[in-house]
């Protein structure tokens, strides 16, 4: 009786084991999907990253004042001017 019940929560082990795998996956946390389609005046940000080389997109993620994470497009001249700014004013 014992045996079948050590069988038994390995088995029930061995079924859950994948489940858990699968969801704690690691992935990049922050992508793109959609940029941000005005413009946006640099006073109103306080830093920026580039998104994880992972997501599909290759993306700006500028961080206003107030903490809000926009999505921008790095290929945009304004996008580059407020990153050269941030750079500037963070020597």
């Amino acid at each position: 009786m014992r045996t079948s019940h050590i069988l038994l929560l390995c088995i029930l082990g061995a079924v859950l084991l994948p489940s858990v795998i699968c969801s704690s996956a690691i992935g990049p946390d922050d992508c793109c999907f959609k940029f941000y389609p005005r413009r946006v005046m640099k006073n109103l940000i306080k830093s920026y990253y580039l998104s994880d080389h992972r997501c599909s997109k290759a993306a700006v993620i500028l961080v206003t004042q107030k903490s809000r994470r926009i999505c921008a497009d790095p290929s945009l001249t304004w996008v580059d001017g407020i990153m050269k700014y941030l750079d500037e004013k963070s020597f």
